[in-house]
C-alpha cells in the first residue's frame, strides 16, 4: 500500500509538471493567453500605431496605409478578421497593450530590453538603423560623429537618435518628433539630425518632401518587432504567418514597395 501511494504521488507530480509545461508557449516562453479566440470573437484586431511614414500613415483619402498597415491587414485576413487602427501616445505603448486597450503595437517599434521584458515580441521583421541627415551638398564631408562635433544637431526627444549622439555631440536640440528634426535641418536651424533610416528613405532625396537632404553616416543598427500582451498566442501565430509570407515572396515584395530592408531568414 505504501508503494502504491508513492507511485500515485509520483504520477501526480508528473502530470502537474506536464500541465505547467503546456501552459507555456513561444515568444519568450510566457504563460499562454488566448487572444486569438478573443480577436476572432470580436471580429477585429486592434492595432496601436502613430502617424509614421512609411510604416503607418494617412493616404490622400484619409485611410491608413504603409508597410505596417498592409502587413497588419494581411495578418488579420489570415485570422479572418478586420483591422482597427488606433493612434496611441508612443510613450504609453506598453501600458496600452498590457491594459488590453489594443491587441498589439505595430508601428516600426524597435525591439528593446524594456519591450521584451514587458510584452511578448514577435520575431524581428525589419532591419533599421539610426542615420545622420544633412544637406545633400555637404553630407559627404562628414563620415562619423567625430567629424561632426562642431555641428548643431536636432533629434527627437527620448529617441534612439538622441541616445546615439548624446555622449559625443553636446550642441543639439531635442524636438517633439523625427519630422520636426528633419524640418530643423531643412530650414537651416540645425546642421544635421538623426532619424530612423526607414523614415529617411521615405522622406529625403530626389522625389521626396526633402529633396535637398541626404542620408549620411549610420550610427546604430536596430530591428523592428510587434508587441503583444505577455504570453499572447497571437505572437507565435504572427511568427508562423511571417514564415509563410517570407517563403512565398509576399513579404519581400512588400518591403521593396516601401524601400525597406525586411528580415527574410
Amino acid at each position: 500500500m505504501k508503494l502504491t501511494k508513492r507511485i500515485l504521488t509520483c504520477l501526480m507530480a508528473i502530470v502537474l509538471v506536464a500541465a505547467m509545461a503546456l501552459s507555456f508557449t513561444a515568444c519568450g516562453g510566457e504563460k499562454s493567453v488566448e487572444d486569438i479566440k478573443a480577436v476572432k470573437e470580436a471580429g477585429k484586431l486592434v492595432v496601436g500605431i502613430t502617424n509614421y511614414e512609411p510604416m503607418d500613415y494617412l493616404d490622400e483619402n484619409g485611410e491608413w496605409t504603409g508597410f505596417d498597415a498592409e502587413f497588419a491587414r494581411l495578418f488579420a485576413a489570415e485570422l479572418g478578421v478586420t483591422v482597427e487602427f488606433v493612434e496611441i501616445d508612443w510613450d504609453n505603448k506598453i501600458f496600452e497593450v498590457k491594459s488590453g486597450a489594443i491587441d498589439c503595437v505595430w508601428n516600426g517599434m524597435t525591439i528593446t530590453a524594456e519591450i521584451s521584458e514587458s510584452c511578448s515580441v514577435s520575431d524581428a521583421y525589419i532591419n533599421n538603423s539610426q542615420v545622420v541627415i544633412m544637406k545633400a551638398d555637404v553630407v559627404a564631408n562628414y563620415t562619423d560623429l567625430a567629424s561632426m562635433t562642431g555641428l548643431k544637431f536636432a533629434v527627437e526627444a527620448g529617441s534612439a537618435g538622441e541616445k546615439a549622439i548624446c555622449e559625443t555631440i553636446t550642441d543639439y536640440t531635442a524636438v517633439s518628433t523625427q519630422a520636426d528634426a528633419l524640418l530643423e535641418v531643412a530650414s537651416g536651424s540645425a546642421d544635421a539630425c538623426v532619424i530612423d533610416v526607414t523614415m529617411a528613405n521615405a522622406m529625403t532625396g530626389e522625389g521626396t518632401s526633402y529633396a535637398n537632404l541626404a542620408i549620411g553616416a549610420t550610427l546604430t543598427e536596430e530591428e523592428y518587432g510587434v508587441a503583444f500582451r505577455k504570453g499572447s498566442d497571437l505572437c507565435e501565430e504572427l511568427n508562423k504567418f511571417m514564415d509563410k509570407i517570407i517563403a512565398d515572396g509576399t513579404f519581400k515584395a512588400l518591403g521593396d514597395k516601401y524601400k525597406l530592408s525586411v528580415v527574410t531568414e
